[in-house]
This record gives C-alpha cells, sequence and structure tokens, in this order.
C-alpha cells in the first residue's frame, strides 16, 4: 500500500484529540500501519522547539523560523520514513496551522510563510502539491468559533501562551485556517467543530470514507 498523510487543523479548543486516536484506531483495525504524531513536535529536537515557542516571548519571524526548523526534522525523521514504508501519518497541525497563527494570528507575512514552506516541504516524498512541496493527502478542518473554543478552555488547564491569547487573536486564526482552505480546496475537508462528539466524529468518517481511505 502507499503511504497517506492525515493532518487536523483547527484552533485551539476546537475538539481535534478527541477524534484524532480514533481515526488511528479505525485505520489499524483495517490493516493500516499508523505512524501518530504532532507538530510542533515528533522528534526529540522537535519537541525542545516545541516547549520554546509554547512558552517563550518571542517575535512573529524567530517563532515561524523555530516551527520550521521543527517541521523539517519532523519531515525527514518521521513522516517521510513512515510515508515511504506505506503507512499512514496522522499527524496533529502540519503547515496549515503556521499560516493561521503565524500568518493570520500574528500578522506575519504570508509570502515569506511561502517561501520558508517551499525551502523546508521542497523536494519531499509524495504526496506532493502541484509546486512540488510535500503536504497531506487529507486536511480535516475543524471550524469553530472562537468564542466556542473559549468558553471550551477556560479553566480546563493552565494555558500556554497561545491558548492564553484573547478571542480577537483567535477569529484572526480562523481566518487564515479559511484562507489556507481556499487556496487549496481539494485537500480540505471542513467539519463542523460545533456539534455533539458523535456528530463530529461521523462528520470525520464521512470525509474519511468520501476519500476512499476508509471503508
Amino acid at each position: 500500500m502507499s503511504g497517506l498523510f492525515i493532518s487536523f487543523e483547527g484552533i485551539d479548543g476546537a475538539g481535534k484529540s478527541t477524534h484524532i486516536a480514533a481515526l488511528a484506531q479505525a485505520l489499524e483495525a483495517q490493516g493500516r500501519a499508523v505512524t501518530l504524531t504532532r507538530e510542533p513536535g515528533g522528534t526529540p529536537l522537535a519537541e525542545a522547539l516545541r516547549t520554546m515557542v509554547l512558552n517563550d516571548a518571542m517575535d512573529a519571524l524567530t517563532e515561524s523560523l523555530l516551527v520550521f526548523a521543527a517541521r523539517r526534522d519532523h519531515i525527514v525523521r518521521v513522516i517521510a520514513p513512515a510515508l515511504a514504508q506505506g503507512k499512514v501519518v496522522v499527524c496533529d497541525r502540519f503547515t496549515d496551522a503556521t499560516f493561521a497563527y503565524q500568518g493570520a494570528g500574528r500578522e506575519f507575512d504570508w509570502a515569506v510563510l511561502q517561501q520558508l514552506e517551499g525551502w523546508v516541504q521542497g523536494g519531499a516524498p509524495s504526496p506532493a502539491d502541484s509546486r512540488g512541496l510535500l503536504q497531506p493527502d487529507l486536511t480535516l478542518w475543524f471550524d469553530l468559533p472562537a468564542s466556542v473554543a473559549a468558553q471550551r478552555l477556560a479553566g480546563a488547564r493552565v494555558p500556554d501562551k497561545f491558548e492564553a491569547q484573547p478571542g480577537a487573536f483567535f477569529e484572526k486564526v480562523s481566518a487564515g485556517y479559511a484562507r489556507r482552505h481556499d487556496e487549496d480546496p481539494a485537500r480540505f475537508a471542513r467539519i463542523d467543530a460545533n456539534q455533539s462528539p458523535d456528530g463530529v466524529w461521523q462528520s470525520v468518517l464521512t470525509a474519511v470514507r468520501n476519500r476512499g481511505i476508509l471503508r
């Protein structure tokens, strides 16, 4: 079997985590080998960079450079080898998150992020987009109003520096995800995350089955 790359995206509080493990289990039940991972993170180096990005004060360019450095190590050490072995990579966030959080949320230059995307994801193995960049075969975008996400996050745990941002920040992040969707709509499946967990899971299953990934 050929490798498959599936990413989960959405603002903090959208409810992705509940369904990532469930999808991995469903794929394994149908005989697929699954690599379950996350960004920033997935390797010792990338996890160390994640800690800095989520907690240390820095400007948007520094933040973006660290995220893409973590992504490069993740691709080289985890994602590319897994795809080459025919595994399904299920990743909690990928590059869309960088455009949403740093590009839209931090209002950092979209074109600079595209340049970094080209350097880090160019020349990587399939699946590749029309520009020859490694991209997920399917991105499940958990779309949730920022106000609802804020209610879900309230008191859940000690927030990192992104989770502690005001609602206006997450409104911009949501707009960033919408822009990424509009730039590559064939890759995305929008999931209405403002429904019951069972309803969200059924939407996930429908999206995956429509792509022929699950029977």
